[in-house]
């Protein structure tokens, strides 16, 4: 499956839309304007209801984050120590994410399979992966 996740230009907060590969909108992300930490919210654009999120968890040194998914804790991705590069744990899926210095493209593996790649879009209004 192919996604294509388009940042809204124009907004107060974080608002991502997230397509399918024929164009339509498949979820819409938005972030909570008043957090004291980051947490974004994941919605069906069919049903508007809230089908996951990611919160940031306070209680780390390295960023890390907790992923709920219709209202279970399933798992936390955490960023590990590197220098240089920025790889993450992904605790509820057997997967690992590497991504490059500036961190904008990512690769997911399973084991040492790649499954997933992420790339960001430099000529687009707003962030494009």
């Amino acid at each position: 499956m192919q996604l294509c996740i388009k940042q809204r230009a124009i907004s107060w907060t974080d608002t991502f839309d997230v397509y399918a590969k024929g164009g339509k909108v498949k979820y819409f992300v938005t972030a909570d304007f008043f957090s004291l930490f980051h947490r974004l919210r994941v919605y069906d654009k069919k049903s508007n209801q809230e089908v996951g999120s990611v919160h940031e968890k306070s209680s780390t040194w390295l960023p890390a984050y907790n992923i709920v998914i219709d209202g279970n804790h399933v798992g936390t991705v955490a960023r590990k120590f590197r220098l240089f590069a920025h790889d993450y744990q992904v605790d509820f899926l057997d997967w690992r994410v590497e991504g490059d210095f500036l961190g904008w493209d990512f690769t997911v593996y399973q084991a040492d399979k790649r499954i997933l790649t992420i790339s960001k879009e430099w000529t687009s209004w707003g962030d494009t992966y």
